[in-house]
């Protein structure tokens, strides 16, 4: 998979092409860029998909809390595994909202010798969404394309959704949103220095610093695996601003104890699969109390990482 960000310099002929956001790659995304990639592999033709960074209801509605499920580098990795063979990420901005179908679509043609266009039910793009499917079709008359619709991917009779996904984290359920995502929630990010609390105490944590713009699932503590140095290793997280010592930093604050770990980590990558949540986040009347927590936390993290039987 190639990643680029702009269409300018890139010619490609003959492209079946889906255009969208994408956020979090979740099993309708999957769905759709799975079944685009296998078909148009099958009638020899490349697979494209253009998508937009940043998001743009964070340009057009002016949102500042962590909005993103995946950085762009990540989305772009996560399409790649469905067969797609180029992703262009676009800078959304409001020149390109301006952007009538009709120069936006005539761009995909010019660089990617569009074909074949796939598109959910409700899909529309270019100023005022004024580009939506009936309209494409017709374009697609002029421009030498046609338009192919997805249904949507439903769970219990609701349409997969970003929005469900961040809505789910932000609850901290974290096992109900991989099921939408089909696979483990994850962050990352290099290990760094903290306060060295955990430590005093014989629980030392990894602190590490996160994409601030990236959704973090509810303050609480986590079972997760540690993807550190090539391993998957059981850990113990926490979310929030441990209330015990009274510490209130600006934003949560993730650190992870890895379960019988003893390496040094300090500024290597550190990612963080979400697996269950034991617990919300709570304050202690004594550091002893704090402890005792803790070991059985690592009791329960042992028991819901476990393989399965």
């Amino acid at each position: 998979m190639q990643h680029y960000r702009t269409l300018e310099g890139l010619q490609v002929s003959d492209a079946w092409v889906t255009v969208g956001t994408f956020d979090g790659i979740h099993r309708g995304h999957r769905a759709l860029l799975t079944h685009m990639a296998e078909s148009a592999h099958a009638a020899g033709r490349p697979a494209a998909v253009i998508t937009f960074f940043p998001h743009p209801a964070v340009v057009l509605r002016g949102l500042e809390t962590p909005y993103y499920l995946t950085t762009p580098e990540e989305r772009a990795e996560l399409i790649g595994q469905t067969g797609i063979d180029l992703v262009v990420t676009l800078e959304f901005n409001h020149a390109l909202a301006a952007l009538s179908a009709r120069e936006f679509m005539q761009r995909l043609s010019d660089h990617l010798g569009l074909h074949q266009l796939w598109a959910g039910f409700n899909f529309a793009l270019g100023r005022n969404r004024e580009g939506n499917l009936d309209s494409l079709r017709e374009l697609g008359k002029e421009l030498g394309y046609t338009v192919h619709v997805v249904e949507p991917v439903s769970l219990d009779g609701q349409p997969v959704s970003s929005s469900q996904v961040r809505a789910l984290l932000a609850e901290g359920q974290v096992a109900a949103a991989a099921g939408l995502l089909g696979r483990l929630y994850s962050v990352e990010g290099p290990v760094i220095h903290g306060d060295a609390r955990g430590r005093t105490i014989g629980f030392p944590t990894a602190n590490f610093q996160v994409w601030p713009e990236k959704v973090l699932p509810a303050n609480g503590v986590y079972a997760c695996w540690a993807l550190a140095g090539g391993r998957r290793l059981p850990a113990v997280t926490n979310i929030g601003v441990r209330p015990t010592f009274g510490t209130l930093p600006p934003l949560p604050r993730v650190e992870a104890y890895l379960i019988d770990f003893h390496e040094d980590l300090y500024d290597q990558p550190l990612g963080l699969q979400f697996v269950e949540r034991l617990r919300p986040e709570q304050r202690f009347p004594s550091v002893e109390a704090l402890v005792n927590q803790i070991q059985a936390d690592v009791r329960a993290a042992t028991e819901a990482l476990a393989p399965e039987p």
